[in-house]
Formats: C-alpha cells, sequence, structure tokens
C-alpha cells in the first residue's frame, strides 16, 4: 500500500518537477536579458527546436546559418513575417558566433559536423543546444564533453524525452521496484518508411547552395541528392542510419531507467536485407544486443514494416522494461505496465494505460531557456547525450565489423585493433578535430 500511494503521487505530479534533471549550477545567476539566439542548420530538427524555444517570452531569434541559401532565406523570411523582425543570415557559423550580443546557438546540422559546431560555440562564450546524436564518432563525442567542461557552457542535447512528463512518469513507476528485478530490456525502432530510396546518379550542385561546405570534415564526393539533406542518414560518412536516429531516443530511455552508461560487450546481426538494391549504406534491419552485466539489451530496427511490440499503434519506436513481475512498455504515445501472474494472481498492481498529452520538445527548449537564465544543469546533459551516441555507435561498429565487441568504459577503447579504428574520424584538411 506503502508503494502503491508513492506512485500515485509521482504520477499525479509531485515528483515530476524534478524529473531527470540534475541541480548542478553553472557560473552566474539568473537574468532577465532577453535571450538572443541563432540557429545552425535550419532544417527540419534544427528548424522545429528553434520554433519551440521562441514559444517562450523573452527570446529572440537574430541569426540564422545554412550551406543552402534557399533555405536560409526561406527561413529568415519566415522568422520576419512571424515576429516582425529579420535575422542576420549567414554560410559561414563561425560569423554567426562572433556576434557578441548572441547569448545561445541551435545546432542542428547533419551528424558529422556536430563536434565541429558544438566545440566552436562553447570557445565562442555561447551556450549550446545540439540535436542528438551529438557526433558521428565516439571520439568526437568525449571531446564535446570535454569542451562544455573547459568552457564553462550550458549544454542541452535533443534527447527530449528527458523533459517529457510521459516518459519521467513512466520511469518513475520503474524505479519504484514493483516489477521486482529488471532482466532485460528491449528497444526498437520498426518504422513505416523506408520504401522507394532508389539509387540517383551525380549532378552538379544545386545553384544556391555551398556543397563543399556541407561536406566539411566528410570525405571529398560529387554532388548527390541522396546524400543530400535529410536522407544523409542513411552513409556512414555523415550518420548512422535508425540506430544514431531513433535508437538515440530510445537507447537514451534505457540508460537513464537502468542508470547504466557503458555496456560491457556488444554484438550485432543484420544488413540491407529489405532493401538490398536502394542507395542506402546503413542497414534497414538489424538486432543488436548488449551486455550490461545485471541486465541484457536487445535493439530492433525494421524500415518499411511499422510494427510496435506491446502497443496497438504501429510503426512508434518504444522501450519495454522486462521484469519478475510484470513488463513495463513505454513509446512517444502511451505507457503501460503488463503484469505477470502466479497462481491466476497479478504480480504487481494494474492500472489503465497513460496517455501523453503535450509536447516533450516544449518541455526541453524551455528547460535550456530557464538553464542559460539560471546556469543549472540542463535536463539532458551533455554527458547523457554522451552516453547514449556511445551505446549507439557500438552498436554500429559492431555491425560493421561482423565482430563481438569487448568494450573498456575506463580506455574508451575495445580489445579488436579493428574495431578501434572506428572510434576516432579521419577529418579531410583544412577541417581538424577539436584540440
Amino acid at each position: 500500500m506503502n508503494t502503491r500511494r508513492k506512485f500515485i503521487k509521482t504520477i499525479g505530479g509531485a515528483t515530476l518537477a524534478t524529473g531527470l534533471s540534475s541541480v548542478n549550477t553553472i557560473g552566474s545567476s539568473q537574468t532577465n536579458e532577453t535571450i538572443k539566439v541563432g540557429l545552425i542548420g535550419c532544417n527540419s530538427m534544427g528548424w522545429a527546436d528553434l520554433n519551440s524555444f521562441l514559444k517562450n517570452e523573452g527570446t529572440e531569434c537574430i541569426a540564422l546559418c545554412d550551406v543552402d541559401e534557399n533555405v536560409l532565406r526561406k527561413r529568415a523570411d519566415e522568422i520576419q513575417s512571424k515576429f516582425g523582425k529579420r535575422p542576420k543570415t549567414f554560410v559561414k557559423h563561425e560569423e554567426l558566433l562572433a556576434l557578441n550580443e548572441l547569448k545561445a546557438v541551435f545546432v542542428g546540422t547533419p551528424d558529422h559536423w556536430h563536434c565541429i559546431h558544438m566545440v566552436d560555440a562553447c570557445k565562442a562564450g555561447k551556450d549550446v543546444y545540439v540535436e542528438k546524436p551529438i557526433a558521428n564518432s565516439i571520439y568526437e563525442a568525449n571531446l564535446m564533453v570535454q569542451a562544455a567542461a573547459r568552457y564553462n557552457r550550458v549544454v542541452q542535447v535533443g534527447q527530449w524525452q528527458r523533459s517529457d512528463p510521459h516518459w519521467i512518469a513512466a520511469l518513475e513507476y520503474l524505479k519504484t521496484g514493483n516489477l521486482g528485478r529488471i532482466r532485460q530490456v528491449k528497444a526498437w525502432a520498426d518504422v513505416n518508411y523506408g520504401r522507394g530510396f532508389d539509387v540517383k546518379p551525380d549532378t552538379d550542385t544545386p545553384s544556391g547552395v555551398h556543397y563543399d561546405r556541407w561536406l566539411g570534415p566528410a570525405p571529398k564526393r560529387p554532388f548527390n541528392e541522396n546524400r543530400f539533406h535529410g536522407t544523409f542518414r542513411y552513409f556512414w560518412d555523415y550518420a548512422g542510419g535508425l540506430m544514431t536516429d531513433w535508437g538515440v531516443h530510445m537507447l537514451d530511455m534505457v540508460l537513464a531507467g537502468m542508470n547504466v552508461t557503458d555496456p560491457i560487450s556488444v554484438a550485432a546481426i543484420g544488413g540491407k536485407l529489405a532493401f538490398p538494391d536502394n542507395a542506402a549504406e546503413t542497414p534497414d534491419t538489424l538486432t543488436t544486443v548488449y551486455d550490461f552485466g545485471e541486465f541484457s539489451l536487445i535493439w530492433e530496427q525494421f524500415m518499411a514494416m511499422g510494427t510496435s511490440p506491446y502497443f496497438e499503434e504501429q510503426g512508434l519506436p518504444g522501450v519495454a522494461f522486462i521484469g519478475e513481475n510484470g513488463i513495463l512498455a513505454i513509446n512517444r504515445s502511451t505507457w503501460k505496465v503488463i503484469p505477470q501472474t502466479e497462481n491466476g494472481e497479478f504480480m504487481t498492481l494494474t492500472f489503465p494505460e497513460r496517455k501523453s498529452n503535450g509536447s516533450g520538445l516544449d518541455e526541453h527548449t524551455k528547460n535550456f531557456l530557464e538553464c542559460i537564465k539560471t546556469r543549472k544543469q540542463p535536463n539532458c546533459t551533455i554527458e547523457m547525450g554522451r552516453n547514449a551516441a556511445l551505446v549507439a555507435h557500438l552498436g554500429n561498429m559492431a555491425y560493421r565489423t561482423g565482430k563481438k565487441i569487448d568494450w573498456n568504459a575506463q580506455t574508451q577503447e575495445s580489445t579488436d585493433s579493428e574495431v578501434n579504428e572506428f572510434i576516432k574520424p579521419q577529418y579531410r584538411a583544412p577541417w581538424v578535430l577539436p584540440g
């Protein structure tokens, strides 16, 4: 009964105020000034993040940066139409970061650019909201953790479930212990999309696109529409497919729920099994098994097959914590407990499914604004971003090498030299890894 009262109090909101966030502070005290921000990478989630942030009073976008001048003009027009003032526009992020009045930046560029943009922003004295995964390699992710600490910046990572009351309530239930010992966790992204990604020929670079700048530290290649804008995710030069896209979100919730960071070992099997001849390099089908010592984690991904284990909703990625007394299953729409039975009796409490209401992203960007002012640590710190990125990258590394990886959390290396070649990227000149 005491456990039940505690749970009811939790889901009623009494413990949601603190959620998964930290209370450590960074630097100075709260300020009432208008927080002026900029955006680097003006498509997709970068644009969504900025618009969510600007819902808050006392905020203003004064600068945009993108290597596609067509996108840049469109977004500047939209800001001017909505807020009455046109932001300054830049192709080079260094020029945006030189603005003295700029307090913080959002980084919504492709993954292979995140490290440079985030570290340069920290060096310039700006706070940063960086999209997930924080980097396209483990080495870059660790550099970014160091940069945030060295330059004493507030850094929020776009793993916004960390601020969502829906997910917070579900993980608070997990921590009541009602499920008993958790022996296995499953996470999945069985998505509806993925068909029709046909091979396309290389072409001339479209007018207004600074393509060499878009490539940045990635290898030199001719322009190809498939590799540009949103579908960059399916090429190893720039990203890691579903594993570092949806996977980072769901794996982050596993780490939060189980209070772990680095796995002991990882193995993976899969490939381009559904669409072997399409344009993607990354797998459309993958099963990855992680050993965390006290429990195992299974990651599953399917493209163009929108199943959703444990739920009626189809195509929604999710997480399931499997305990002695029942299963806690969560996705962005619903969370529920599936009790185990013994001798016809439920082994844990039952209650109706809980539905999400509200925007976790809006809560996350609001938390970023509050932390800019108060200098508290945000709900998703750069360390949390690093941990989720590391787990996702290890899964991809196991798939690409075809080997079981034994991982040393202290040295941040595997015992296999072939595996370790994937830890640190090779930047194309003149770009260099931040020092």
